[in-house]
């Protein structure tokens, strides 16, 4: 055995998990991401999607995404930079830049990639970056790609915030970069506080709205539209994954910015440019996102009736209020076992294991799309209060009533 798969070899947590019967990983999923898919056959209600407006399957996305296929085929065979930028490309771009309220807007081929390419692009050797502790992965990676300093502070805490500004020189690039949503904990940036010290600091602000977008502000415009503060955020960035049914991500800015990032970002003019399929269905699911605003009003309704109800049953979900609601186990092994027992049970959760969380607040995701009926939540929730008993993650419901 050489040294490379001597030393990987000793890395056996799958297998470890896989002979207890809880290994919860790359589950297969049969069927179309809907409210209910099929797992080993099985009928499975889905409450671990990202797809919170429920248009992975509308039957406009799809026919828009074969109709692109017809035309321009099922790939680009090259990077935006070169070969690789379709008329489709450029309207999808107009229309984001519009949707969120900036002068211009770059699509890239996945959201990761956005983020990796703009905050390793954007700051220097002598300029800092200073990022929530609770960040997207994407963010991090990007920000180990600059040669900038990096600080972190703690999340949402803005005197903490503060005190990071305070350490960096105060005639040097200093970038704050926030989730909007932020994708495990479920709760909003403190967007406001934010702007006020970026202000008060002379620093630039770029927000990550992925799971932002389609949820919170007007006709789902974002984070910065939801604080009527769009002016003030100079960087919106935003994914496909989600609410637009696709796969794919963007940033938006001045023409300034996304001029400099279209010759200097990596991670897009060394990759492959989004496929006109892909571009095709996020334009669809814009459309009918600014077409049906009830789609929004049905999201935050089931979200205001889980988190009730959730915190009734005796659940901690920590400070979400939106439709990401993390219930926490903080036990790693409790996290796993309850997550396929759920399963098992019909009801499909994602486990949130170190080192997306702290090792202590290790959950499991219950996240929530327009299309989820009354009856398919009362459900779940029931089911997920009777194995959390069980499992003494809650107490009995007999006991607190």
């Amino acid at each position: 055995m050489k040294l490379l798969q001597e030393k990987l070899s000793s890395y056996d947590a799958p297998q470890k998990a896989m002979a207890l019967g809880v290994y919860p990983y790359f589950r297969v999923i049969e069927s179309d991401q809907d409210t209910e898919v099929m797992v080993n056959g099985k009928k499975v209600l889905m409450f671990g999607s990202n797809s919170y407006l429920g248009l992975t399957n509308h039957p406009e996305v799809k026919e828009a995404s074969k109709r692109a296929i017809d035309r321009y085929g099922t790939g680009c065979a090259g990077s935006r930079f070169l070969n690789g930028t379709l008329d489709i490309h450029l309207e999808l771009e107009e229309k984001l830049a519009k949707y969120v309220g900036k002068e211009k807007a770059l699509v890239y081929s996945t959201g990761f990639q956005v983020n990796l390419g703009v905050v390793s692009a954007l700051t220097g050797r002598n300029d800092t970056i200073i990022l929530d502790d609770c960040d997207h992965a994407s963010i991090i990676e990007g920000s180990r790609l600059s040669f900038s300093k990096i600080l972190k502070y703690k999340h949402n805490d803005m005197q903490s915030l503060e005190q990071k500004l305070k350490q960096c020189p105060p005639n040097t690039v200093k970038l704050i970069v926030v989730d909007g949503i932020f994708s495990m904990e479920g709760d909003i940036v403190k967007l406001p506080e934010v702007v006020r010290l970026a202000e008060k600091y002379k620093a630039s602000l770029m927000v990550d709205d992925a799971h932002s977008l389609g949820v919170l502000g007007k006709n789902g415009a974002g984070t910065a539209d939801h604080f009527g503060l769009t002016d003030k955020v100079d960087l919106i960035m935003g994914t496909f994954s989600k609410s637009l049914a696709s796969i794919g991500g963007f940033i938006a800015a001045d023409a300034v910015t996304i001029n400099f990032l279209k010759h200097h970002s990596r991670s897009l003019i060394f990759s492959a440019s989004i496929t006109p399929a892909s571009a095709a269905s996020a334009i669809a699911a814009l459309d009918i996102i600014q077409r049906e605003p009830e789609r929004i009003e049905k999201l935050w309704e089931l979200t205001h009736k889980a988190l009730k109800g959730f915190k009734e049953m005796g659940f901690e979900t920590g400070h979400s209020e939106t439709p990401i609601i993390p219930l926490y186990v903080r036990d790693d092994f409790k996290t796993l076992k309850i997550t396929q027992m759920l399963l098992d049970a019909g009801i499909f959760v994602n486990p949130v294991l170190s080192p997306a969380v702290k090792k202590e607040d290790t959950l499991i995701r219950f996240s929530l799309m327009a299309t989820h009926t009354h009856q398919q939540l009362d459900y779940a929730m029931e089911t997920i209060a009777k194995v959390a008993t069980q499992l003494e993650i809650i107490p009995s419901l007999a006991a607190t009533s």
